[in-house]
């Protein structure tokens, strides 16, 4: 149960909010906002969204089952419960969004937005975990950071939180402007500009541009927080300018960098880091291997001098910083005869997030370094050559065993050499037993594509041990 000292909107406030009418008695005082009544929790308001494949109407029955203060909706279905403490609107999406709208207005929170190609998520996560222990953080869960993740996130924030933290994302052009002006961050941070949603963009300067939108919802006061190290450095920081932006903020190995990473020792399972922060040296480390953390790692450093929070205190919470499901989490998975250990970095894909898989891998002490890649979507034109490109980096960082499933990654493996080719299919799924048979103790296995590659179908056999399984069975 989640503990909250007031209730997360009262009736008055939600209807309010929402510019809804009640029918049937009052909603309770709601703890929480559920778009989902399968992971609702008891107190929850439900918003019954209407998706492409889901409408949320057909479980408003279930959502009040699971003890939900009651459910926004648009219509009334013929089979609700008597009594349903319900609020009509005209339209549940603008309604969240207004309820996002209304949290955000009420707030007194100093709130961070994070975008850009990569790491995304993995930096909002860091924010987060660097800010706890300063006061009340409310951060978006997972990746919730398109047009309904991001007023779902805002309409969760606690009245009482003191840092908010945000991720907005993009496919497309003008989508990141929506969500800027939803969330009026205090303090944006621009990860990194690479060549990921290639097919909705003609260029890496376009892809910039659409990131750069998240300076339209800042005021003059704000803070943008960007990549030193990124060709688009320049063309960022004179968007940020155009804005009114006075405090811009560089962060890198560059030797212009406000946030200059000095050194990054990298270990199997952490990464020891010296910086110089606004001409301060400052040692720290971060509970996660790889230099593309560390980069990463620079910028929420840069935000909480930003917000003129305790550093020393962020340092300390940084060093337990674990990584995330889909994004670096490592775990022991059992082979026949002994152990492996997996990194899963199944959630996502770009050549930029690939090239910094391979070298976390690169550091693994391991019998055989293996990867097993799925492929990366939205590339567009260049698509092809851009897997085949992979082949170098592979090279570079001595990984010894290369799978790899989907069309685009058959590019890619018959430009390897035959010695470090594990196997190909059509599909995750079809790999999968290649993989388990092939695993022995010792071993380290990345496993990386985009979501629609569905390389999950791989990590869960490796994780319920049925690579031990399979090769007893062979």
């Amino acid at each position: 149960m989640r503990e909250t000292p007031t209730p997360l909107w009262t009736p008055a406030e939600l209807v309010g909010a929402v510019d809804g009418a009640v029918v049937g008695p009052p909603p309770s005082a709601a703890t929480g906002v559920s778009i989902d009544s399968r992971t609702l929790e008891q107190g929850d308001l439900f918003v019954a969204l209407v998706g492409p494949r889901v409408d949320g109407h057909a479980h408003i029955t279930e959502a009040l089952a699971r003890g939900a203060a009651g459910a926004v909706v648009a219509r009334l279905p013929g089979d609700l419960p008597e009594h349903a403490p319900l609020v009509q609107v005209d339209d549940t999406q603008s309604a969240l969004e207004k309820l996002g709208d209304a949290a955000r207005r009420r707030s007194t929170a100093r709130i961070l937005a994070v975008t850009g190609s990569v790491g995304k998520t993995g930096t909002k996560e860091m924010l987060a975990t660097a800010l706890a222990p300063q006061g009340r953080t409310h951060r978006s869960l997972a990746s919730y950071n398109n047009h309904w993740g991001v007023p779902l996130s805002l309409a969760r924030m606690p009245r009482e939180a003191r840092f908010g933290v945000f991720e907005l994302g993009m496919n497309q052009p003008g989508e990141i402007a929506a969500r800027t002006r939803q969330v009026r961050p205090d303090i944006a941070i621009i990860t990194t500009v690479e060549p990921a949603h290639l097919e909705f963009f003609e260029g890496i300067e376009g892809i910039a541009d659409a990131k750069a939108e998240i300076f339209l919802g800042m005021t003059g006061q704000g803070t943008a927080i960007l990549n030193r190290d990124n060709p688009m450095f320049d063309r960022l920081a004179a968007a940020a300018k155009e804005r009114g932006l006075s405090r811009i903020v560089g962060f890198g190995a560059h030797e212009s960098a406000d946030v200059r990473l000095l050194e990054a020792a990298l270990q199997p399972d952490r990464t020891s880091i010296k910086a110089r922060v606004h001409g301060r040296d400052f040692v720290y480390r971060l509970g996660q291997p790889g230099r593309h953390l560390a980069m990463n790692s620079l910028a929420v450093i840069a935000a909480v001098a930003a917000l003129d929070a305790d550093l020393d205190l962020a340092a300390e919470a940084l060093a337990n910083f674990e990584g995330l499901a889909g994004r670096g989490r490592q775990a022991p998975i059992a082979v026949a005869g002994g152990e492996a250990r997996l990194i899963d970095e199944s959630y996502n894909a770009s050549p930029a997030s690939m090239r910094a898989a391979f070298a976390v891998l690169s550091y693994a002490g391991a019998r055989r370094r293996i990867a097993v890649l799925g492929d990366m979507r939205e590339l567009g034109a260049e698509a092809p050559a851009l897997h085949k490109a992979l082949a170098e980096p592979i090279e570079a960082a001595g990984i010894d065993l290369v799978f790899a499933a989907g069309p685009l990654m058959r590019h890619l493996f018959d430009a390897l050499p035959e010695s470090r080719r594990g196997g190909w299919a059509e599909s995750a799924a079809d790999l999968a037993a290649a993989v388990l048979s092939a695993l022995a103790p010792g071993d380290v296995i990345t496993v990386k594509g985009s979501l629609g590659s569905r390389m999950a179908d791989i990590v869960k056999p490796l994780l319920a041990g049925d690579a031990a399984a399979n090769r007893t069975r062979s």
